[in-house]
């Protein structure tokens, strides 16, 4: 007795029209959460490493006022990434309201201080950008898969109607057809998930970091500001060694 194939290219070119508009959604949905992954998995390990060649940097004693100038050149400009974006920001405000004269230290922090977390706000964005479709795709495709999995069940039992004897060989084509678009739900909705609990985690992660540096570099620009003026410009602030960090 001759088999009809159930290959899965056979299941979804038989399924019916609407299974297989769910089906070409959920590939489509996992087409781009995967695009978002490896894009999210790149920009976050390019934040990391940044992060971590700035830190060093940052507390290898180099002279605050030069490592700012150095961002302003434009060969290096379209390098600026995460943590030193908030640097750059604290700084910049720091300078210009020391520069102004007849500002007090309180004033000068705390203008420095919103600057910073205004820039601690835009690179937060920047880690958890595109999150949100991936918790979408991770919550929604299964229930969009098990709708065309009822969808062809339905259809393949009214089917049934037609035919005098039911046999497991005239249901079984239609089931496995429905069956497809639950699959294809779990094959999109999976990786999303385990994507978007990472990448969460890290973005918390650098999220917390960010913080911390923002707080340190807080603490120098107040000692810093609050310091008797030894030296003729106002704006670099004294060598800042590994030993200062804590």
């Amino acid at each position: 007795m001759n088999q009809e194939p159930l290959s899965l290219i056979h299941l979804i070119t038989n399924a019916s029209l609407l299974v297989q508009a769910v089906m070409l959604l959920l590939f489509l949905a996992s087409i781009v959460s995967w695009m978002m992954i490896v894009q999210r998995g790149l920009y976050q390990g390019k934040a990391r490493a940044a992060f971590n060649g700035f830190e060093a940097l940052f507390w290898s004693g180099t002279d605050l006022t030069q490592l700012y100038r150095q961002g302003n050149n434009s060969a290096n400009r379209h390098t600026i990434e995460g943590v030193e974006n908030i640097f750059r920001a604290g700084f910049k405000e720091f300078t210009r309201l020391r520069q102004q004269g007849g500002a007090e230290p309180d004033a000068i922090m705390e203008g420095t201080q919103r600057a910073m977390r205004v820039a601690l706000t835009r690179e937060e964005e920047k880690l958890e950008g595109n999150l949100s479709f991936l918790a979408s795709v991770a919550s929604v495709s299964p229930y969009i898969g098990l709708f065309g999995t009822v969808w062809g069940i339905m259809n393949s039992f009214r089917g049934l109607a037609n035919v005098h004897q039911a046999t497991l060989a005239t249901v079984a084509p239609g089931i496995s057809e429905a069956l497809v678009a639950t699959a294809m739900g779990l094959f999109a909705a999976i990786p999303a998930v385990l994507a978007f609990n990472r990448f969460s985690a890290n973005a918390e992660q650098l999220t917390t970091r960010y913080e911390t540096f923002a707080e340190e570099f807080s603490a120098i620009l107040h000692r810093q500001v609050h310091a008797k003026p030894s030296v003729s410009s106002p704006v670099t602030p004294p060598p800042v060694t590994s030993g200062n960090q804590g």
